[in-house]
């Protein structure tokens, strides 16, 4: 996959949009819906893009062609940062993106994708699904008009590539980094100067100098966009996104004006694709990491006790300053400490605890 074209087809940049793809036959039921779809990821993107576009197709499928699906990837009818607008005004009817890029809107989106020092895939899944933060999330979204579900998770991120080793904080201070949502706001106290960039302008600004590191997801995502031609040390684990959750984000009045059969496949297709792309992320890292140290010369690097120390010590100030938006921030925020604390005991001596000494007993 050459990471030019999904640049170009990004076209976040570029004049003209391209067309869309149309996913469902024109159906002959009376209950047709038109279901115009953006993404914030360019097509046929590996790890992101890819899933997205599945999604988008399944509910064609499941609808057997009573939902006549457009799907527009980043750039192609809105840009990627533009999405979340598109739907709440009514003009698309979904958005497949991630709910952190809103913190701008409310503080309170950012738990809904990840929050530093926050919930593992299996922990924030059991959250939003029997935690009670499905409830805040439909809270917070309807605010602004919309009705999200998760549709897909990329689990544990790693910490980033950089164009020079982070030995202490201290080697933070200037660094100029692309790096959202909370997480952006962690390395902006700890010194650095931080971006949000769509995934389709990464390669380039890392390239160009513009920016010394980015993080994007992991391993099998990483590999196509070939950020080890600028920077060769790879960063894990990250503290900034450990289970970072995709959102399916639908217009709240259009949701709302379907049959509860239809509410039910929409539901389904996002329940299945979210445990897919995990799946699918989880199969494919261990590989394409290897593929990355092996064929790249990529040096794989372990963030210190002390540097631990600083992005921690930054989180829970950022976590405060989020808090401190407003009483419904407030109040997610707690929900998802509250989580961390009681799921996160269970995890600690379960999936843990046993993958720590079944790999310890075989010398994994």
């Amino acid at each position: 996959m050459d990471r030019r074209s999904f640049i170009k087809k990004a076209g976040l940049a570029g004049a003209g949009a391209a067309a869309a793809t149309t996913l469902a036959t024109p159906a002959i039921s009376q209950n047709t819906q038109d279901m115009v779809i953006v993404s914030t990821w360019p097509r046929d993107f590996p790890g992101l893009g890819l899933p997205a576009q599945r999604l988008a197709a399944r509910i064609a499928e499941l609808t057997d062609g009573r939902f006549n699906v457009q799907y527009f990837a980043a750039g192609e009818r809105v840009g990627a940062f533009d999405s979340f607008d598109e739907v709440a005004s009514g003009n698309a009817q979904a958005y497949i993106g991630a709910d952190y890029y809103w913190i701008g809107k409310h503080a309170g989106w950012a738990a809904f994708t990840a929050i530093p020092f926050g919930l593992t895939y299996t922990e924030i899944d059991a959250w939003t699904k029997y935690g009670g933060g499905q409830e805040l999330w439909d809270e917070l979204a309807g605010e602004f008009g919309l009705k999200n579900f998760a549709c897909g998770n990329t689990g544990v991120q790693m910490g980033g590539w950089f164009n020079k080793e982070i030995n202490s904080a201290d080697d933070l201070k200037g660094l100029k980094m692309r790096i959202p949502g909370q997480g952006g706001q962690v390395l902006t106290k700890l010194g650095a100067s931080t971006v949000s960039l769509p995934g389709g302008q990464i390669y380039e600004n890392l390239v160009s100098g513009a920016i010394d590191a980015t993080e994007w997801v992991g391993p099998y995502n990483d590999y196509f966009l070939k950020f080890y031609e600028a920077a060769k040390f790879y960063y894990w684990p990250g503290m900034h996104e450990p289970g970072a959750q995709i959102a399916f984000g639908m217009n709240k009045s259009w949701w709302e004006g379907l049959s509860a059969t239809d509410q039910a496949i929409i539901q389904a297709a996002c329940n299945e694709e979210n445990a897919r792309t995990m799946a699918e992320t989880n199969n494919f890292n261990g590989e394409y990491l290897q593929r990355l140290i092996n064929e790249h010369g990529v040096e794989l690097k372990e963030f210190n006790d002390d540097v631990y120390a600083a992005f921690g010590s930054a989180a829970g100030e950022v976590l405060e300053e989020a808090k401190a938006h407003s009483d419904l921030a407030a109040r997610i925020m707690t929900s998802v400490e509250e989580a961390r604390a009681s799921i996160g005991a269970w995890t600690s001596i379960s999936d843990m605890a046993y993958v720590q000494r079944r790999n310890k007993a075989l010398g994994i």
